[in-house]
């Protein structure tokens, strides 16, 4: 009975993203990972693959429509190709990694872009180093950690992850470099084609630079051409793009002057192009023999080397890791480093015996025969299944999604007697920020909501952070500030449009809200006092605040005019704002996305419930429904707008960091939204913003600490940051607030139909 081998079970992927560089870019990542992407497409008809190419947009180079391009050096470019492999469906990553070919310290980038995926990964490794500087060395680390398969082209290269990077056996495997799969010919069969008829022809090809020892292979001419006058050394390809933007053709000039001097001149061919590869295998074809007389013994590929093998060429190569292998076994001749003497000698002995370079060529061509890119593509492909396998099945967490009561636990514990502090380290008030009007106005907006079964407690609390608005307010710049620092000193006269704005906000919830009539007054008289000179502010978050402020005093005291002149003012504006920013596709106030995005919705909803006025709630609830589509994963799981994303102008938006105070907003929006609109979609948007907190989010993880009213401070690529700020702690404790109020809404609906529908269930 035949025992199934384990890559009979594996099944290949329909769909995968390769990161790497592509064609017209002239390098061997560029030429590799093109070919690597045809290969898998011929191999495998039905998978999809994704070619993302890093472009260093130095060269104005014209890539393919199906190229997905990565600037170079451009972090935030890293983070939208993570965003957008995330979305496309791909089951599983195959990378290129070579330092040199992404942006930051050592290549640092790429692990931007992969921290912010979950995809299985699988790494080929163009270089492997066995003395790395720090920034190579922790680049290398964090690459081999979040790999779940490593492609090495050497055997020598699993050696030095086995012994210097520690990595297990298992998730190495070593598939060497492609080859084209072309036919054995006598080169005299091809000559005529590149008109070198009658000439014993010696090649090397790639980009020429100082490692390639080009000059070591010229200085072993002169003793060639006596032996063998019709020798013709063929250097073929263009200089590398950054010599030529560092020195120019130096290089190769110094190169010609050198064949001149040692009177070979007629015997050395400088081919100054970067060919096709159909054109470049025809010149493989045509040579008689090939030469790698690199100088860099480390080199662990060369896939110049692995064509030569392929077209089944006798090569003489110096001894670096690559050449050592691959022509072990009679398939090639290995030379000193730099040793003309050596070079002139092996070559002339191949060109004097055909009997021996016919044998060297035709164990090359055999052993090509492996490498040809269709065998590539079969070994990918199963280390592309390998690693989907390695991943552990996700289940769908088992969690509690329902509404949680409000908790004043954690917030008391970020309070003190001056009011509560911004900032913490895990779940402990960090006194080294001090405090801010931002986190106390909000402070005060909860104690308005929240229900207290400690009359003292809550009466204490409210008179806490409400002393902490007043004295924030300072008549002589017309403004509140924002930073006191632990010391009760003020860090400045005036804080940010915004914090002022929400100031006002809070004084107008707690005109209306407030239990107790003492709080009450003292908001309007406040508020009286301060809403003349704050509303100047021009920001439109600042303006969507002092709206919502407004709306709040107007419910509290009917007929106020300077409140309902805000309402039709701001919101007059922030409509003629959406005029003057959307686009076919952006239909939003501003052409960039920042944080508290729902609020601008939420304020002309709230206004226009107040007004009547047909036209904000229209656009309220048109541009919140656009908000949501941008927070909102194509699984279906909200997803709010990452801090990445802020101020890139009509961008799609990036997942990370994400905060929970966007999550706040759209829930407290789509409330609003429900209250004007009684369509069930706002009641669903809003549960589902709220189940983000709860762990049904881009990780699968919860930042509320349910069993004591904490919030993580935000999602990152990598988890939740633990932080517990005062911002994340009371965006749930509102958040849970708005929830518990719209569940009680649903309710007394629920109990005003009941009786209507009572005799037809009987």
């Amino acid at each position: 009975m035949k025992h199934p081998q384990p890559d009979e079970f594996q099944i290949i992927p329909h769909h995968i993203a390769m990161i790497g560089n592509s064609t017209p870019r002239k390098c061997g990542i560029a030429t590799f990972t093109t070919h690597c992407s045809q290969a898998l497409a011929k191999q495998f008809p039905d998978m999809s693959v994704d070619h993302y190419a890093l472009d260093d947009g130095l060269g104005n180079l014209v890539y393919a429509d199906d190229i997905k391009l990565i600037a170079q050096n451009d972090l935030i470019s890293y983070a939208e190709a993570a965003r957008e492999i995330e979305e496309s469906g791909a089951q599983a990553i195959w990378l290129q990694h070579e330092f040199g070919i992404f942006g930051g310290a050592a290549g640092d980038m790429i692990l931007h872009l992969l921290a912010r995926t979950k995809l299985p990964l699988v790494t080929t490794l163009h270089t492997i180093l066995e003395n790395p500087n720090p920034d190579e060395l922790r680049v290398m680390r964090a690459l081999l950690a979040r790999s779940d398969q490593i492609i090495v082209m050497a055997e020598r290269g699993r050696e030095i992850l086995r012994n210097h990077y520690q990595v297990d056996d298992a998730r190495i495997s070593l598939i060497v470099h492609g080859v084209p799969d072309r036919p054995y010919v006598e080169p005299a069969a091809i000559k005529p084609l590149l008109n070198c008829s009658g000439r014993s022809v010696i090649l090397t090809f790639g980009l020429l630079a100082p490692d390639k020892g080009i000059d070591a292979m010229i200085r072993a001419m002169p003793a060639i051409v006596r032996a063998h006058p019709d020798a013709l050394y063929v250097i073929l390809g263009a200089t590398h793009p950054n010599i030529v933007r560092e020195q120019g053709e130096s290089l190769r000039q110094s190169l010609q002057a050198l064949a001149c001097e040692l009177g070979v001149d007629e015997n050395v061919a400088f081919i100054n192009q970067y060919v096709e590869q159909d054109e470049l295998l025809d010149y493989l074809q045509a040579s008689d023999i090939y030469v790698t007389p690199y100088v860099n013994p480390a080199q662990i590929t060369s896939g110049t080397l692995s064509y030569a093998i392929g077209m089944g060429k006798p090569v003489i190569s110096t001894p670096y890791v690559h050449a050592t292998e691959i022509l072990a076994d009679g398939r090639g001749i290995l030379v000193p480093f730099g040793d003309s003497e050596a070079m002139a000698h092996q070559i002339s002995h191949l060109l004097t015996d055909p009997n021996i370079r016919n044998g060297y060529a035709r164990r090359a061509y055999a052993y090509g025969r492996g490498m040809i890119w269709s065998e590539l593509a079969k070994r990918v492909g199963r280390c592309l299944a390998q690693a989907i396998s390695m991943q552990p099945t996700r289940l769908a967490p088992r969690r509690n999604y329902s509404i949680m009561e409000p908790d004043l636990s954690a917030i008391l514990r970020m309070s003190d007697g001056t009011g509560m502090l911004q900032h913490s380290i895990l779940s402990v008030p960090d006194r080294n920020h001090g405090y801010c009007i931002d986190d106390n106005a909000r402070a005060l907006i909860l104690m308005t909501q929240i229900a207290s079964h400690d009359d003292e407690v809550h009466d204490r609390w409210m008179t806490t952070y409400a002393s902490f608005v007043e004295h924030a307010w300072n008549p002589q710049a017309g403004r509140f500030r924002n930073f006191m620092a632990f010391d009760r000193t003020w860090c400045e006269e005036a804080g940010s449009e915004d914090s002022s704005g929400r100031a006002i906000w809070a004084l107008g919830v707690t005109a209306r809200d407030a239990t107790l009539p003492k709080h009450r007054e003292w908001a309007v008289h406040l508020f009286d006092r301060s809403i003349g000179m704050i509303r100047s502010l021009s920001s439109p978050r600042a303006r969507a605040f002092i709206m919502l402020g407004a709306a709040a005093m107007l419910e509290a005291r009917p007929g106020d005019s300077q409140c309902h002149d805000i309402l039709c003012e701001f919101g007059s504006e922030l409509i003629y704002l959406l005029e003057q920013a959307r686009r076919p596709d952006w239909a939003w106030f501003e052409a960039v996305l920042a944080y508290d995005n729902a609020r601008l919705p939420h304020a002309l909803l709230v206004a226009g419930k107040q007004l009547n006025n047909h036209e904000f709630i229209a656009c309220g609830l048109s541009t919140l429904d656009w908000i949501v589509a941008q927070q909102t994963h194509p699984d279906g799981h909200f997803r709010a707008i990452g801090t990445e994303s802020f101020g890139r102008a009509y961008s799609k938006p990036l997942p990370f960091d994400q905060q929970p105070l966007e999550a706040q907003a759209t829930i407290e929006a789509a409330v609003a939204a429900y209250e004007v609109d009684k369509a069930t979609k706002w009641i669903e948007i809003a549960e589902n913003a709220y189940s983000w907190f709860l762990g049904k989010n881009e990780l699968d993880i919860p930042l509320a600490t349910a069993n004591d009213g904490g919030c993580y401070d935000g999602l990152t690529p990598t988890g939740v940051n633990r932080n517990q700020g005062a911002e994340s702690l009371l965006a749930l404790q509102l958040a849970s607030c708005a929830m518990n109020r719209l569940s009680r809404t649903l309710s007394a609906v629920a109990h005003e139909v009941a009786p209507e529908v009572a005799p037809a269930s009987a």
